[in-house]
């Protein structure tokens, strides 16, 4: 299945306009989480403990797979620099291959993603399915997209084919499933990433 993308945006966001400088100053410090994009930053919500608690499981699980093969792990701490749109964000996760390569003489920015996952939630979904990741499809780098949803089982994974801007989709709804992560050539069992997680509490919430 060949993808076509829309245009979705962020659902009730708050925009600052401030300069680059003043928002990687504010980024050291703010226990909040803030995108830089175009000269705007945006306040990005916080996440639920299942959100975290999925995002971990596949962190965890990955990195044990991966621990002796040339990959690097790294968690939402780290900033993702997308310099075709001039934008800085955040991953729930992102795996690069070999070393990786930083904005500059900066340490808090990388530039080249191999594979990278997100665990939806209401007030990201279209932004993450829609100009999020159009923005990540821009870093040559970048061919693999998780997609995990945190109030059923179930999964989106786009990863690019070979030679080709195509992107095909696979999707994931039973927690029987494994899904062969085109990237890096391992499997990731539904059972893992959503490990202890109680669905019927994410309702609640929701």
């Amino acid at each position: 299945m060949i993808i076509a993308q829309e245009k979705p945006t962020i659902a009730t966001v708050t925009k600052t306009p401030v300069t680059l400088e003043a928002y990687r100053a504010i980024a050291e410090t703010s226990q909040e989480r803030y995108e830089y994009c175009h000269g705007e930053m945006i306040l990005m919500p916080g996440g639920t403990a299942t959100h975290s608690a999925i995002a971990i499981n596949i962190s965890v699980f990955l990195g044990f797979l991966l621990r002796d093969r040339d990959f690097r792990l790294y968690n939402s701490d780290l900033r993702l620099w997308i310099p075709e749109y001039n934008c800085g964000t955040y991953t729930d996760l992102m795996v690069v291959n070999h070393e990786p390569e930083f904005n500059g003489d900066r340490k808090d920015e990388i530039l080249n993603p191999l594979f990278i996952v997100e665990v939806l939630s209401p007030a990201t979904e279209a932004y993450d399915r829609g100009d999020k990741f159009r923005k990540y499809r821009s870093l040559p780098s970048f061919c693999e997209y998780l997609l995990v949803s945190q109030t059923e089982p179930y999964i989106e994974q786009y990863f690019r084919l070979a030679q080709s801007d195509r992107w095909q989709l696979q999707t994931y709804d039973q927690l029987s499933q494994i899904i062969l992560l085109e990237s890096l050539n391992v499997e990731l069992p539904l059972l893992e990433i959503y490990r202890r997680v109680s669905f019927a509490a994410v309702s609640q919430i929701g």
